[in-house]
């Protein structure tokens, strides 16, 4: 029996164009970590005990966090009475459009099946992750949770039963991204968007999502490029981005097949067709962010096949930013 375990759990894009709420993959270059060991004193309920790399913006309050909210949520659903300890390490930044809240979340109820022995599938674990996801968004959306959860390319049902797909997608796809330095919270993004769509622009979003799907089952990068397109979300978050014309025009003129916002942003991400391309376009996007006179951070990755994983040192853990 071990009396501590250390998780990490990937960033994540999601919505991924015209995939509202359904649509997202995880990342191979950022994770947040999670740390949970069993109390050495006999108390019952979680006990954070360490948060870094958040600025002071999360709360101890287990009531109040998202890890810990979702961690509590198993122990309540079994009935468990233990004692934990929670130390919490955010890589992904909060409101980065990277899936902060939902990374910890899949973390933590990762964490609290490895190390109480519970033996839930990643579906049960799917709605203790959400738990935690909720009090963070105020809204019940899995395109975060279950990418990170699941690994590989995702699309999620969220009516009930939630319902998760992987689907196939080239291997040799790459993506670029850029976080610029400002913070959107999802919350406030979700408040901006149309409460109705007119019929031809649902229309036009379902067969945008479909064509997309389809371009990355049958790895068409033709059909890929020309899908990714959002036409009820994405032109009202775009609002939020000062830097945002400026960096899809940089992807564009490096060869991207397409550039959207990463769920609410102010990430920016763009897909390509191989590594040498992908490295290209990440520094003109990063360029086209600073000659704003924005700071950013930006990435290139491949889409992460293994979501959550169990690691020894966090000293040595290597997901870093340039």
């Amino acid at each position: 029996m071990k009396n501590k375990i250390i998780i990490s759990a990937p960033a994540t894009v999601s919505n991924v164009g015209p995939g509202f709420d359904i649509m997202g993959f995880p990342l191979d270059v950022i994770s947040d970590i999670i740390e949970l060991s069993r109390s050495k004193k006999k108390s019952s309920g979680i006990v954070i005990k360490k948060i870094t790399g958040d600025g002071g913006k999360l709360p101890y309050d287990p009531m109040l966090n998202i890890a810990s909210v979702a961690i509590q949520s198993i122990l309540d659903k079994y009935k468990i009475n233990v004692g934990l300890e929670l130390k919490i390490h955010k890589k992904i930044g909060i409101g980065s459009g990277l899936g902060s809240s939902g990374a910890s979340a899949v973390a933590a109820v990762f964490a609290a099946n490895k190390l109480l022995d519970l033996w839930l599938s990643k579906k049960e674990l799917l709605l203790h992750a959400l738990a935690g996801e909720i009090l963070s968004s105020g809204s019940f959306h899995a395109d975060n949770v279950a990418p990170c959860l699941y690994g590989g390319f995702v699309i999620a049902r969220g009516s009930s039963p939630i319902e998760v797909l992987q689907i196939e997608y080239p291997k040799k796809m790459y993506c670029s991204l850029v976080y610029p330095d400002i913070e959107i919270k999802t919350s406030e993004a979700r408040k901006i968007l149309p409460k109705k769509i007119p019929l031809g622009k649902g229309v036009e979003q379902a067969a945008n999502a479909s064509f997309l799907i389809a371009g990355l089952i049958t790895k068409n990068y033709k059909i890929i490029s020309n899908s990714i397109k959002d036409v009820f979300a994405e032109p009202k978050r775009a609002k939020l981005i000062p830097c945002y014309d400026l960096v899809r025009e940089a992807a564009f003129k490096n060869g991207a097949l397409n550039c959207n916002i990463s769920g609410s942003g102010p990430t920016m991400f763009a897909f390509s067709d191989s590594p040498q391309k992908a490295e290209v376009i990440t520094q003109a996007m990063s360029l086209a962010v600073f000659d704003f006179g924005i700071k950013n951070k930006s990435y290139t990755s491949k889409i992460n096949d293994k979501g959550p994983e169990e690691i020894e040192d966090i000293k040595n853990y290597r997901k870093v930013s340039r």
